[in-house]
């Protein structure tokens, strides 16, 4: 066992010896300029110092130390960074080991070796390290490197190296492998000091400015070396992963399936998922005309989505008066929510299929500036015609099931080039952000969930007053939006709590209307006495079980109802929006499958403000106790008030992350280093931004 153990540090180590003999092969074999000529004279007057480069650049970083000064260079503590800590050590350099936690919940030594940093250049010893934090964005400076400076009083020297042949790998950083027999330049920028003591402004200012002196020392090195900058740039929407086989085959099929699209319409209009006279918006030809001037693009696929994107658009309307909005959708129920909601100016249009023809006829016509997609929405074809344009495009309140994420990852040449195309991905979580960026997002910023902050569904207060006076006080069990699958168990359950509760009311609201026949025929099987609301307008003295498969009034069965199970959960669908129940005072219960909104309930069982069920049997039980114990149904209800009070704060946050494309048309956000300021100032929470703030407090601690 003790072998064991040690054969793996044993090929660490050489490895690491391996990798040192190569970083000096390429140095002793290249022509190597050096600016300035005197760099040597120039780091003894400033030690110690900060050097900095970018993650990807920095292979041949060790190759710059004077063999007089002391150094030290900070390495993660991962088993992969071990062969490059082994490596430097044969430049005499020691090293510090420890990284920022860049948004994972779990110590990567960030605190520990900043302590180290500031005591070494205490000491007089220089101090190495990557301005850029895994995993990403790249060459977006993190606060760490700005923050030891400020706390150590000591400059940072930006250093850029490259050779002129190099082989860059498709890495996050974009990793370069500088090649032997070569021109090798290492440019050493002039020294950037950050006040004393300085605030999170300051703080902030530094670090763009840092940024940009990175960024201006790399390109002077490949351009002295006579190396492809660009071959190095990290992967971004100008710069996006190229279609491998999936999507290219992919693209090829919907091209030759296009004669077949009227037939498969034509059937679902039958089916009542189309409008037929609407059909041609599903084959990109506008059903409405293109209001003047200019215009972003949201896309939603159906009613939840659009419930979430429609209070932005309100708000973006409101702060940009001049901007007018097409909102695109698939389901014929977000359709008819959008033509009653939508903010003054937009329009709405059906998605067109995902056809390259369609796709390109639909931006021909509305030749939108800016195209945002919501939480899950990739269609490829929709995405690859949209960035060939040069639109940017945004994915807002983002979001990726587990099951998705296996499905991207399993599938490479067909996700990153997608999600390498978005400017900007808007996650609702650190766990969603890391799927993301996993998947090949370069951009990602957690800002945390719009559905929380989008207004209660609509009560309608008449159809209220009917129905309270309709149920004379009878107890109500609500199940709603539910799925296939759910609505026997919900029965059973009512089955199981009429023999406590005789006057108990189901009322089961379905995520899809039309499957109101689907469930009636399934009550009379089981002999419940049911009605449907598009037959029947109000429950009976003796119905049992009330199917409300009527659009629009979700709000309405809220606000009568003291409690309600959260459709979606009791089968594998990912559950349902629990935060429009707990705004309108209902108490909150959940199945086990509830991950499409794992923030939300987390945020509301740790709060004790939703109760989670299995079974029939343990759907009644709860509702038995529930109903039975008003003050402890009372205290649910408060308790997930506060929470979903909590998690509030997304819209606003989104509004930042806009902004620079609703006030600098001149410029797209992806053709400059976005500040992020605009979005990390609000949130907090910006993805690569965590290692920022661990260094931060640690400034405080350590002064």
């Amino acid at each position: 066992m003790a072998q064991r153990r040690s054969t793996p540090q044993a090929l660490k180590k050489a490895l690491g010896w391996f990798a040192a003999r190569y970083i000096a092969l390429v140095r002793d074999t290249s022509k190597v300029i050096r600016v300035p000529e005197d760099m040597d004279r120039r780091i003894d007057e400033l030690a110690p110092a900060i050097f900095t480069t970018w993650h990807g650049q920095f292979l041949m970083s060790a190759t710059m130390k004077p063999a007089h000064q002391p150094a030290k260079m900070m390495i993660a503590r991962h088993g992969d960074a071990e062969v490059i800590a082994q490596a430097v050590r044969h430049f005499d350099i020691e090293l510090i080991r420890g990284a920022g936690a860049a948004g994972r919940r779990k110590d990567r030594g960030g605190a520990t070796a900043f302590r180290s940093a500031l005591g070494s250049l205490q000491d007089g010893v220089n101090v190495a390290m990557t301005a850029d934090v895994p995993p990403g964005p790249a060459r977006k400076a993190g606060t760490g490197v700005v923050a030891l400076a400020s706390a150590s009083g000591r400059p940072i020297i930006p250093m850029g190296f490259a050779t002129r042949h190099t082989i860059a790998f498709r890495s996050w950083s974009r990793f370069t492998l500088n090649l032997p027999f070569s021109k090798f330049a290492m440019v050493m920028g002039d020294p950037l000091r950050v006040p004393e003591d300085a605030d999170d402004e300051e703080l902030e200012a530094s670090r763009r400015d840092l940024e940009q002196r990175v960024n201006a020392v790399t390109r002077r090195a490949y351009a002295l070396a006579g190396g492809s900058a660009h071959l190095a740039e990290p992967v971004s929407a100008a710069n996006p992963e190229r279609p491998g086989l999936a999507l290219k085959t992919y693209r090829l099929l919907t091209r030759v399936a296009r004669p077949a699209a009227g037939s498969l319409l034509r059937r679902r209009v039958a089916r009542g998922k189309e409008i037929g006279e609407r059909l041609g918006e599903r084959f990109g030809r506008p059903g409405r005309t293109r209001p003047p001037g200019r215009l972003w693009w949201f896309h939603a696929a159906s009613v939840g989505e659009t419930n979430a994107i429609l209070p932005l658009m309100h708000a973006l309307r409101e702060r940009y008066p001049d901007i007018r909005f097409v909102l695109t959708t698939f389901t014929v129920t977000s359709a008819r929510i959008a033509s009653n909601r939508l903010p003054e100016g937009a329009v709405h249009q059906f998605a067109p299929l995902d056809s390259p023809q369609f796709v390109r006829r639909f931006l021909d016509y509305w030749k939108p500036e800016l195209a945002a997609f919501t939480e899950s929405e990739i269609w490829p074809n929709l995405i690859m015609e949209t960035h060939a344009r040069g639109v940017p495009m945004v994915l807002v309140n983002a979001r990726m099931s587990p099951r998705s994420f296996k499905r991207w990852r399993k599938q490479p040449g067909m996700s990153r080039p997608l999600f390498s195309r978005f400017d900007m991905v808007l996650a609702q979580d650190q766990t969603l952000a890391r799927r993301f960026m996993k998947s090949g997002a370069h951009t990602v910023h957690t800002l945390g969930n719009l559905k929380a902050d989008a207004p209660a569904p609509p009560v309608d207060e008449a159809l209220q007053g009917e129905l309270a006076a309709a149920l004379a006080a009878r107890p109500i069990l609500l199940a709603a939006s539910t799925h296939p699958g759910e609505d026997e168990i919900v029965t059973e359950a009512a089955e199981r709590l009429r023999a406590r509760i005789p006057d108990l009311l189901t009322v089961i609201v379905p995520r899809h209307p039309e499957r109101g026949a689907t469930i009636l025929e399934m009550a009379k099987q089981r002999g419940v006495s049911a009605a449907r609301r598009s037959r029947t307008p109000l429950p009976g003295a003796d119905t049992e079980l009330f199917i409300a498969d009527t659009l629009g009034e979700l709000g309405t069965w809220y606000a009568v109802s003291p409690l309600a199970l959260i459709g979606g959960s009791l089968v594998p669908h990912g559950g349902q929006n629990p935060i429009e129940a707990v705004k309108l005072e209902t108490g909150v219960i959940t199945g086990p499958h509830h991950e499409n909104f794992a923030q939300s309930f987390e945020a509301l069982m740790k709060a004790g403000g939703c109760r989670e069920v299995a079974s029939a049997q343990d759907l009644a039980d709860t509702v038995a106790e529930l109903l039975a114990d008003p003050q402890a149904l009372e205290d649910m209800r408060a308790s997930a008030r506060a929470a979903a009070a909590e998690l509030q704060g997304a819209l606003e946050r989104t509004l930042a992350a806009l902004a620079p494309y609703a006030e600098d048309d001149a410029v797209r956000p992806t053709q400059r280093i976005l500040p992020s300021g605009a979005v990390a100032a609000a949130s907090g929470l910006a993805s690569g931004e965590a290692a920022a703030s661990e260094a931060r407090a640690d400034t405080r601690h350590a002064s």
